[in-house]
This record gives C-alpha cells, sequence and structure tokens, in this order.
C-alpha cells in the first residue's frame, strides 16, 4: 500500500532512541525527510546515520523541546533544510517518580513542561508552516495511563491533559486539512529504557507484572507504536482526526 508519504517533511521530537527513533525510521523507510530533536548529541549523531543509510535526507537537531528558544530553532532549522513541514511527531515524554504528598510544585511543573508543554510549542511553531503547505498530520505521543488511571500521578494527569488537547487542536484546525491524533502506547520494551531497567533490576517482578497485565504475554516494541504513527501520519488516515489510538495490546482496560 503507498502511503502517499514520499518527500513529506517529518519532524520527530524525542527522535533518537526508542518510540522515537522507531518513529523516525518508520517515516523514513516511506520516503520521508526526516528532522529528528534530542538532549544527546552522541546518539543523535547516530540515529542520524541510521536513518540516512535508508536513503532518505535527515537532519539531527540538538535540544531540549521543554525550552521556547530550542523548539524555534528546530523549527527553522527544519525549514531550512526542506524547505517546509507536512507531519509533526510529539513525542518527547517521561515520568518521575513518587506519590502525590511526595511530590512538589517543581516535580509537576517538569512533567508537564515535559508532557504537555512541549507539545503545545511544538505544535504552535509548526501549525503555521503546516497551513503553507494546504495542511498536515500531527500526530502525540501519550500512554494508556493518560486514557485511563495509572502510573504516578502526575504523569497520568499530563498525559491526559495531552489528549485533551489533542482533540482541542484537531477540532479547530480539521477544516484546514490539519489532522491532529494521538498514540496510547502501553508498556513498551526498549534497550535504555524504563522498563528495561526494571527488568533488570526485579526480572520476576516484571515477570509476574507481564503475567498479569499483559494479554499478549510480551511488552510491545517501539516498531509496533511507529506502525501506527506512520499510518496516521499518511494520507490513507484522511478521516482519522481527533482520535486517541491505544498500541498496548489490550493491556489497558478502557472500554473507549
Amino acid at each position: 500500500m503507498d502511503l502517499g508519504l514520499k518527500g513529506k517533511v517529518a519532524i520527530v521530537t524525542g527522535g533518537s532512541r526508542g518510540i522515537g527513533r522507531a518513529i523516525a525510521m518508520g517515516l523514513a523507510a516511506e520516503g520521508c525527510r526526516v528532522a529528528i530533536v534530542a538532549r544527546g548529541a552522541e546518539r543523535l549523531a547516530t540515529t542520524v546515520e541510521e536513518i540516512r543509510a535508508l536513503g532518505t535526507e535527515v537532519i539531527g537537531v540538538v535540544g531540549d523541546t521543554t525550552r521556547p528558544e530550542d523548539v524555534e530553532r528546530l523549527v527553522r532549522e527544519t525549514v531550512a533544510a526542506f524547505v517546509g513541514i507536512d507531519i509533526l511527531v510529539n513525542n518527547v515524554g517521561g515520568s518521575r517518580p513518587g506519590t502525590f504528598l511526595e511530590t512538589d510544585d517543581r516535580h509537576w511543573q517538569e512533567v508537564f513542561e515535559l508532557n504537555l508543554f512541549s507539545a503545545i510549542r511544538t505544535s504552535r511553531q509548526v501549525i503555521p508552516e503546516l497551513r503553507k503547505r494546504g495542511g498536515g498530520r500531527i500526530v502525540n505521543i501519550s500512554s494508556i495511563y493518560g486514557r485511563e488511571s495509572g502510573g504516578p500521578t502526575s504523569y497520568n494527569a499530563a498525559k491526559a491533559a495531552e489528549i485533551s488537547l489533542t482533540k482541542a487542536l484537531a477540532r479547530e484546525f480539521g477544516q484546514e486539512n490539519i489532522l491532529v491524533n494521538t498514540v496510547a502506547p502501553g508498556s513498551i520494551l526498549f534497550p535504555g529504557g524504563g522498563w528495561e531497567r526494571r527488568t533488570q533490576a526485579d526480572p520476576a517482578g516484571m515477570a509476574e507484572f507481564v503475567r498479569r497485565e499483559m494479554p499478549l504475554g510480551r511488552f510491545g516494541r517501539p516498531e509496533e507504536v511507529a506502525h501506527m504513527v506512520v499510518f496516521l501520519a499518511s494520507e490513507r488516515a484522511s478521516l482519522v482526526n481527533g482520535a486517541c489510538i491505544p498500541v498496548d495490546g489490550a493491556q489497558g482496560r478502557s472500554n473507549i
């Protein structure tokens, strides 16, 4: 199936490792020109070379999407390299440990900056560029622990807010052919990620977690999330707007 992505320009935040890397690789495999942003220069450079090996154009931008000036530079450098932007994937995110009473205002602000405000900033900067192209796609990476209760309270609240943001943007910009959707991954295992660290620290506990919570009997893989994101970024998803799609192997318990 031709997804109609050849020659499109995509930005992927947090694109150097894990789910973000898989998304960037998936878009590149479909012929997209890709800009990835991450804080770590070394890992970023490695991923840029991996994407370039697929035969597509790619740039890597060292930056922190919680910093407005870095977001502005990311968009500026992407437009300079590729003339325009067609797709934005807001993948940056993460949680902080701690119960509700253990977390202070600074903790909450950090979690919301990382998960929600980074997506707000990049979307605000990119939407004018999508308008110039006559439309485009934004895909926000939330979590099943945003669709429903679960995980640290601050993370759950931030991810739920990101899903709410998606619906609001979808309704505001749909008439301009700017489609905005959310993908909500379950527990995804990849080298250096949180689930790998937990598995190494407590193999028996994680085996029990998989048995209890994962109907497929395994963690998810980054590429399985990427497949859905690539579809949503494509012309084949032309009537999908404002949706929150779980990619979790039925780990989540929501009926909707």
